[in-house]
């Protein structure tokens, strides 16, 4: 069985893959030599992204791609390549390359040499190092969504949004049916679950460095953040059934759709 599964969602990251790919190719062949898989899933690219990937899984057997041509976003693109990985360690990570090969790895590690089920990477711990520095607005609102996470759903995780993130198989396998939101919200979701089922959740430092051109929006992302952790705390609630009844309810009068 394949060691580890790398998943890499991708949304009109033309300008990003490559780079992300030829790192990630180059250490995890030297690293693992065949025992390992990197799986991109597409998730409503409208750029070249499909056929930079084809050129790779053309030409390495370890690559694996799947497109979907409607957007899925980030969460159900994870969550689509997670249901197809054959790994022992099962994890994403952002195609920015803003976490490095050997600090990817690093999860890998941690989890092979403890009892952790999920591994998950921390730019806000004491021995983390970012390189790039947060403008103030983005970092304020980073650190009070942690906040409202750690309120709202008692995770003990300073940084939940971070990008790499490490799962034993049988994790991910147990968790992937309760995972219902996709947006900002999924990787709480994801700890979350995880937590409920008795699962043993570590975080560790990690080195990041965020590229130029995010696809991340502040003001557009704050509104959606929050209504996403009131509704998956509402889904874990005796309140879920006023969720699923919105959920049914015409696109057109919701507040907000697919939170």
């Amino acid at each position: 069985m394949t060691k580890l599964s790398i998943v890499i969602p991708a949304y009109n990251e033309e300008k990003r893959i490559q780079e992300t790919l030829d790192s990630y190719i180059d250490f995890f062949q030297k690293v693992y030599k065949k025992d390992f898989e990197i799986i991109i899933v597409l998730n409503g690219c409208t750029d070249n992204t499909l056929f930079i990937v084809k050129k790779y899984a053309k030409k390495h057997d370890f690559i694996i791609y799947r497109d979907f041509k409607e957007a899925i976003k980030k969460g159900g693109a994870v969550i689509e390549g997670f249901k197809i990985a054959k790994g022992d360690y099962i994890g994403f990570v952002d195609a920015d390359n803003s976490t490095l090969p050997n600090d990817f790895n690093d999860l890998a590690i941690k989890m092979k040499e403890s009892n952790f089920d999920v591994v998950v990477a921390s730019r806000w711990l004491k021995d983390s190092i970012v390189e790039t520095k947060q403008p103030l607005l983005k970092r304020i609102g980073s650190r009070g969504f942690n906040l409202l996470v750690n309120l709202l759903f008692n995770l003990h995780i300073k940084d939940s949004q971070c990008g790499a993130k490490i799962f034993k198989r049988n994790v991910v396998k147990e968790i992937i049916p309760e995972i219902g939101i996709a947006n900002w919200a999924f990787d709480v979701n994801l700890l979350f679950s995880a937590k409920r089922k008795g699962y043993n959740i570590i975080e560790i430092p990690t080195k990041w460095n965020a590229a130029e051109a995010s696809h991340f929006n502040l003001f557009k992302a704050i509104p959606e953040m929050f209504l996403g952790l009131i509704r998956l705390r509402l889904l874990y609630s005796p309140l879920k059934l006023m969720i699923k009844i919105y959920d049914k309810l015409p696109e057109e009068i919701k507040i907000h759709h697919r939170l």
